[in-house]
């Protein structure tokens, strides 16, 4: 082999790994995840509660399918809703669809990320890292703050 093309091939054999990573930090930017903040808990005998906006910036849509925190056994998107009796209830929300464009606010009363089983307090001041899963097999890291027990939105 000439000079030229072995210069060209240990070019290519760097640059590979290199695309081949930034293509697949590319997919996980099709969501962008703001305001993202938790309550702080009573110790771990009651489930926790992580709330944010999810923005699709891509031009397909997005299906978010689960999540995982090393702070809870389970996590899962839940949904509230009232009954025609003003009873409230919550459900697993099951695989959450976002339209390109379009943004998912997990909030207090709506839809918001359920942490069961808690395996260590939410202490106010400290944070965790909640993985939101993609229906591609793609995963976002959130860095959630956990606020004040009384907290009613990231801005307390």
């Amino acid at each position: 082999m000439n000079p030229r093309t072995m210069a060209w091939a240990a070019a290519m054999a760097l640059a590979l790994p290199l695309a081949i990573a930034a293509s697949a930090s590319a997919r996980a930017d099709r969501i962008v995840v703001e305001n993202a903040w938790s309550r702080a808990s009573i110790g771990t005998g009651r489930p926790g509660a992580a709330y944010m906006e999810i923005r699709n910036v891509s031009e397909e849509p997005v299906g978010l399918i689960g999540l995982e925190t090393d702070l809870a056994e389970n996590a899962q998107i839940h949904r509230t809703s009232m009954s025609a009796d003003g009873v409230s209830s919550m459900a697993s929300a099951g695989e959450v669809e976002i339209a390109p464009g379009a943004t998912v606010a997990l909030e207090p009363g709506g839809l918001h990320a359920m942490l069961m089983r808690l395996k260590r307090p939410m202490n106010r001041g400290e944070s965790f890292v909640l993985m939101i899963l993609l229906s591609d097999g793609d995963e976002v890291a959130v860095e959630v703050p956990i606020l004040g027990i009384a907290a009613r939105g990231p801005q307390d």
